[in-house]
């Protein structure tokens, strides 16, 4: 079992490249797509990353209660997990936890993020029982600009340590930028620079 972590902005290439390693891990490959289609853009983007993933690869579409992947057959017939992506993830418990963000308590924050990272680590843990390698794409969202609103600001906030503690989790890690990967982490060690990739 390994967790290959690939994280990078927006339209990077990151999905691509976690898509390029999970066809170098295994044949069968079971892609957990987080994505919730609420308008005709999203789909679009839906569309066009089916169409770039094999036919061969088992699809659930889920993005929370990792707990009963022990009870699909295309969980335990894989030989590795893609889920694409945790920001996306993020942002799903954020809409379906119908807090106020501009007039909450803090506290509420706090605690729908304790519940968002105790279930992505289930998800790691889940593959790491049952052997899975685990490969998880996220956003890297704290390089740009300020968000102007609380929403964006806590969304920010939080995927920033839930990346972090992904990160800390992660056997492998790849920074993509403008479709070039950068390897952060080999085995569990951070890559010392210089290096031939």
């Amino acid at each position: 079992m390994s967790v290959t972590f690939v994280i990078g902005g927006a339209r990077s290439g990151k999905s691509t490249f976690a898509e390029q390693k999970a066809k170098e891990y295994a044949n069968n490959v079971l892609y957990l797509a987080t994505s919730v289609i609420t308008d005709q853009a999203m789909a679009d983007r839906v569309k066009k990353h089916q169409a770039q993933r094999p036919e061969s690869w088992s699809t659930l579409e889920m993005y929370s209660n990792f707990e009963s992947l022990e009870n699909q057959e295309s969980f335990r017939e894989c030989t590795a997990v893609l889920i694409d992506c945790i920001t996306t993830l993020i942002g799903n418990f954020m809409f379906d936890s119908k807090i106020d963000f501009d007039n909450c308590n803090p506290e509420e924050v706090n605690r729908l993020e304790k519940i968002i990272v105790s279930e992505v680590l289930c998800l790691i843990d889940v593959c790491s029982r049952n052997n899975k390698k685990l490969i998880v794409v996220s956003n890297e969202t704290g390089m740009g600009v300020v968000p102007s609103y609380y929403m964006g600001n806590y969304f920010r906030d939080m995927s920033g340590r839930i990346n972090r503690e992904i990160a800390g989790r992660s056997d492998f890690m790849y920074f993509v930028f403008s479709g070039i990967p950068i390897k952060l982490k080999h085995r569990g060690e951070m890559v010392k620079w210089p290096m031939d990739f």
